[in-house]
């Protein structure tokens, strides 16, 4: 006996509104698709933004938009990409030279992994370690930016150091941000000009490194990239949070945690 089709139920207000914020803060994470390069600035100590991140990593792969992840977390040279997908973590920590005492595995494994899951190469991008004393002690290293670039950058060094770093390390602490973003800036635009057509890059590095008006997109131009190839991501409690120009700024739940600054202090 053929039995009668019932109607579907609707859905409640409560789950149809979830369904719709989620899809939302799904596509909320993924950038247009014309720009080569896809830069996202965080806070390190921010995981809403890394899960974010992570998810945008995700959606992109899955529709064949990514050429490769590249990470400010780990220093230029390390690569995951003769691994194999269900390489696991310790394969992929010593593929990239993971220096856990500097950034957090925990932090950022979920971003990582989910490039690997989808065969996407991670890169690593940042200034090694060794190049640091040289890069403090190269004066052309100002010469990569306007004057007034180096000042914005210069008075950001002191904030984030909570006006407790001695006035004579500022020059050396500037050059190696400078070294930093042109370390990263190079890796970039190495992968995205080995990239297949329509496929990006994407850079994952704290907020001052992804800033338009200071860090890695400057490089970039230089190198030859146009404005528009660039798309920049920060991350706030509500769109206005940041002050760092950007193309866009998501919303981000925010983790109070303990004063960097009176953290610093008890170390003096």
């Amino acid at each position: 006996m053929k039995l009668p089709l019932r109607p579907l139920s609707p859905l409640s207000p409560f789950i149809l509104s979830a369904l719709l914020l989620s899809a939302a803060a799904a596509w909320a994470a993924i950038p247009p698709p014309a720009p080569r390069v896809l830069l996202y600035g965080e806070q390190h100590d921010q995981p809403d933004q890394q899960r974010q991140v992570a998810q945008a990593v995700r959606e992109l792969a899955a529709r064949q938009r990514l050429a490769a992840v590249v990470l400010e977390m780990a220093e230029r040279g390390g690569s995951t990409a003769q691994l194999p997908a269900m390489a696991d973590e310790g394969q992929v920590k010593e593929a990239l030279r993971w220096s856990a005492a500097a950034w957090p595995w925990d932090t950022y494994k979920e971003v990582v992994m989910a490039a690997v899951r989808a065969e996407v190469p991670v890169l690593g991008g940042n200034l090694p370690r060794s190049k640091m004393r040289a890069a403090m002690e190269d004066a052309a290293l100002e010469g990569l930016v306007p004057p007034a670039v180096n000042d914005e950058l210069k008075t950001a060094i002191r904030e984030g150091h909570c006006g407790l770093l001695p006035r004579e390390h500022e020059g050396g602490m500037l050059r190696i941000q400078l070294a930093r973003d042109e370390s990263m800036a190079h890796t970039v635009a190495q992968a995205a000009q080995s990239a297949a057509p329509g496929r990006q890059v994407l850079l994952l590095s704290g907020a001052q490194h992804a800033a338009r008006d200071r860090g890695v997109p400057l490089h970039l131009q230089r190198l030859g990239f146009k404005p528009e190839d660039l798309y920049v991501t920060m991350f706030g409690e509500a769109p206005t949070d940041t002050t760092l120009p950007a193309d866009r700024t998501l919303p981000a739940a925010f983790a109070q945690g303990p004063d960097p600054c009176e953290q610093l202090r008890n170390r003096k």
